[in-house]
């Protein structure tokens, strides 16, 4: 199991702090072990020097010294004031072989005293500073003994021996631990809470700067962190600045680059630019067709890639490069390429800091296109001034009309009386009328609109269609879901015509679902610098025959419709170069997706 940096730095200050405690409580259990002991040695010593004095006293006298000592009754008195003594167990006189000659019971004289460990021994632990050995030796065992040789007169009369209890040195051992042992304890406690504190409080920038990794992570560029004012913390924190700061530098470069290939990607003139020796460094979709790189990896692209290997010498584009690397002048002619015809080359140099050429751009641009984009240009001008004609002539259709249908109200009114002439009096107006409807429908789909192009916020343009939209959904029984993102980029166009566009889609998306469904409509970013509108309903659909007319003037389906607001919708898609698809599933569902382009500043803004 891995721990934690925090957890590592709480056990390395708890294990500190725990090494501290035994040693120190290693030391005192070691003193206060030494202090009892010598204790304990102390009084068996007083006891042994009376006894000896006594037994000095009784010898002396000059008879039998075992009888005397065994006889006495002021040793026996001496013998029996070891009771006062704590700790001591007993107190005795024994001869060479440790047979008693005089103690305070007389039912032990003439007994065996069996060996217990010396005192003595202890001491000599005591000498040398074994404090462990000390400890072990009074666990081990119940008594200790100290021993006195008993030498009178030049005689040896054998010993004193007094007993130690150890229970009673282990017990005032263990009474003399329960403080300290409590002590320690609550300084442990104590301890692991300031670890953890402390933990904390190091840990803080850490967190702080993991914090700013992951709003790096998640794509934010102004990311700045708020590390506490130290020396070395305040140097962290203008590094991690630093650092920030060159991401979204980076950053913006890849995607200006990013959006620069993209450009160049899907020009329909082919670019590839060459190094000073000949290396292909770049070249978009419609160059590598002539290089023959439609199908090789990307590896086939990168500087290894020489000219020589790409074209043949004889190919108008390896002349023209190797002329202009060769002359350091720029080349631009009109050239007749193999499998591609008539194209206008032009070779342009790339200086180097040095004068010399750095390398070529070539680019290769089909005149065969350029002439069909005239051709298209022009078709454009004459559609426009058609489109201007027939205004015209509806505009002088409609004249004639309201004349018509003025004359045509005065003459109902004069023959008021004539129920017959009224009655077809009555049809004329209504074919008059429908003939001024079909003239005003022309007029608004052929009338040029004055386009305010502008960056639009397609969020904002349905949450103001919501309110229209939502009352129709109701009155239909219709469960309206839009999922527009505020953050959607915004598109190029004229805000008022989309509206209208989008608004027709929806009302005819929930006329289309009379006995209730779903309609949703939602917008997303593509790849290609576009927005994506869908309007997906669960109506009735549209029928197989019916989806090539779908756009067409006056076609509808609806019992009283115009058939203008499709074709409105159609119109409005392309004055603003949009596309717009339409799929449907007799009795599934029909769902129309537009495709918008991007506004241009936010298309620049992603370039710088």
């Amino acid at each position: 199991m891995r721990l934690g940096i925090r957890t590592k730095q709480v056990a390395g200050v708890m294990a500190i702090v725990t090494l501290a405690l035994l040693v120190l409580g290693g030391w005192y259990l070691g003193s206060l072990t030494q202090i009892l002991l010598q204790a304990s040695r102390s009084q068996a010593s007083m006891l042994s020097n009376v006894i000896y004095q006594r037994a000095f006293t009784v010898v002396s006298r000059g008879t039998d010294p075992i009888s005397a000592l065994r006889d006495d009754d002021g040793l026996r008195s001496v013998l029996e004031s070891y009771v006062f003594g704590e700790g001591m167990l007993y107190a005795s006189v024994c001869d060479a072989d440790n047979r008693i000659t005089a103690d305070a019971d007389p039912a032990r004289v003439g007994t065996l005293l069996p060996p217990v460990d010396r005192l003595s021994d202890i001491e000599d632990l005591l000498d040398r500073q074994r404090t462990w050995a000390q400890l072990r030796a009074i666990l081990r065992t119940d008594t200790l003994e100290s021993r006195e040789p008993l030498a009178l007169g030049g005689r040896d009369l054998g010993s004193i021996r007094v007993g130690v209890s150890t229970l009673l040195l282990q017990h005032e051992l263990w009474e003399r631990l329960k403080g300290p042992a409590i002590a320690g304890a609550v300084v442990l406690i104590a301890s692991s809470v300031v670890a953890v504190f402390l933990a904390q409080l190091v840990l803080r920038p850490i967190h702080i700067i993991r914090s700013g990794l992951a709003r790096l992570g998640r794509g934010e560029l102004d990311v700045a962190v708020d590390l506490p004012a130290d020396a070395e913390l305040s140097d962290l924190g203008a590094s991690f600045k630093q650092v920030t700061a060159r991401l979204a530098a980076d950053r913006t470069e890849r995607e200006g680059q990013r959006a620069l290939e993209s450009v160049v990607e899907r020009l329909e003139d082919a670019v590839a630019l060459f190094g000073a020796d000949g290396a292909l460094l770049f070249s978009n979709a419609a160059m590598d067709g002539a290089l023959g790189l439609s199908d090789a990896p990307d590896a086939a692209k990168e500087p290894r890639s020489q000219l020589q290997y790409l074209l043949p010498a004889d190919h108008p584009y390896r002349i023209a490069v190797q002329r202009a690397l060769h002359d350091g002048v720029p080349e631009a002619a009109p050239m007749q390429i193999p499998d591609a015809g008539e194209r206008l080359v032009l070779a342009n140099v790339v200086p180097g800091s040095d004068g010399r050429p750095m390398g070529v751009l070539l680019v290769s641009r089909n005149l065969a296109y350029i002439s069909q984009v005239e051709s298209t240009l022009s078709y454009s001008r004459k559609l426009g001034a058609l489109n201007r004609l027939t205004a015209g002539i509806a505009h002088e259709i409609k004249n004639p009309l309201n004349a018509t249908m003025i004359h045509l109200e005065l003459l109902r009114i004069q023959l008021a009386d004539r129920e017959q002439a009224l009655e077809h009096v009555g049809v004329i107006v209504k074919q008059v009328r429908r003939l001024d409807e079909v003239v005003q429908g022309f007029l608004k789909f052929t009338r040029p609109e004055d386009l305010r192009l502008e960056p639009v916020d397609l969020a904002g343009v349905f949450e103001s269609l919501r309110p229209v939209v939502q009352a129709e959904s109701t009155k239909h029984k219709v469960d309206l879901k839009i999922d527009v993102p505020a953050g959607l980029p915004a598109v190029e166009g004229d805000a008022n015509l989309l509206e209208q566009a989008f608004l027709n889609l929806a009302l005819n998306a929930c006329q289309a679902m009379p006995d209730g469904g779903s309609l949703r409509i939602s917008a997303k970013p593509t790849s290609d610098q576009r927005v994506t509108i869908e309007v997906e309903d669960t109506g009735v659909g549209i029928s197989t025959e019916h989806m090539s007319r779908v756009f067409d003037l006056y076609f509808t389906t609806k019992k009283n419709g115009s058939g203008i607001g499709l074709s409105l919708v159609f119109r409005t898609v392309q004055l603003h170069n949009g596309e717009i698809e339409v799929q449907s599933t007799p009795g599934a569902g029909t769902t129309f997706r537009i495709k918008l382009r991007q506004a241009a500043r936010m298309l620049q803004g992603a370039g710088r």
